[in-house]
C-alpha cells in the first residue's frame, strides 16, 4: 500500500469497501511509472484473482477516477490511467500519430479558465484535461 495508502484511507472514509480486487487494481496502477491501460491492469489482476472480469476492472478504475485517486487519459483510442500526484498535478498532450504523451502544467490552462469565467460566466472542469494533436517529432517527419 506504499505511496497510495492515503487514497485507500480516503476511500474507506467515504464508505467504499476496499475489496482485494479493488486493492489489486490500485496497487497495479500505483506500481507503474506513467500510464497503464485498463487491459494491462486486467491481465495483471487476473493473476491474483482469476475470476475478475474486465467490467469489474473498468468499474473500479472509474470509481478511482471519480474520487480523484487516478487520472484518465485516452492514448491511441484506449483508456489509460495513472495515480494522481497531488504535489505534481498535470494535464496531457497526446500525439495522434505516435501516441507519445507529454505533460502540461496546469498554469497553461489558468488563462483559459479565467477567460471562460469572465466572458461566459462558465466554470470549466479542467481537472482532467487532454489535448490531442501532433508532436514536434511527427511534424518534422511529415515535413521531410
Amino acid at each position: 500500500m506504499s505511496g497510495h495508502g492515503s487514497a485507500v484511507d480516503r476511500l474507506r472514509t467515504q464508505g467504499y469497501r476496499m475489496t482485494p480486487q479493488r486493492l489489486s487494481v490500485l496497487d497495479i496502477v500505483a506500481g507503474k511509472s506513467g500510464h497503464v491501460g485498463a487491459d494491462e491492469v486486467w491481465n495483471q489482476v487476473k493473476i491474483q484473482h482469476p475470476y475478475v472480469d474486465l467490467a469489474t476492472v473498468y468499474r473500479t478504475l472509474q470509481l478511482l477516477k471519480r474520487e480523484g485517486v487516478v487520472t484518465e487519459v485516452v492514448i491511441g483510442n484506449k483508456l489509460h490511467f495513472e495515480l494522481t500526484d497531488q504535489q505534481n498535478r498535470h494535464h496531457h498532450m497526446v500525439c495522434s500519430h505516435c501516441d507519445a504523451v507529454q505533460t502540461l502544467s496546469p498554469a497553461y490552462l489558468d488563462e483559459l479558465n479565467r477567460r471562460l469565467q469572465r466572458e461566459f460566466g462558465f466554470a470549466p472542469d479542467v481537472e482532467n484535461f487532454t489535448i490531442g494533436g501532433v508532436c514536434s517529432k511527427c511534424q518534422t517527419a511529415e515535413s521531410e
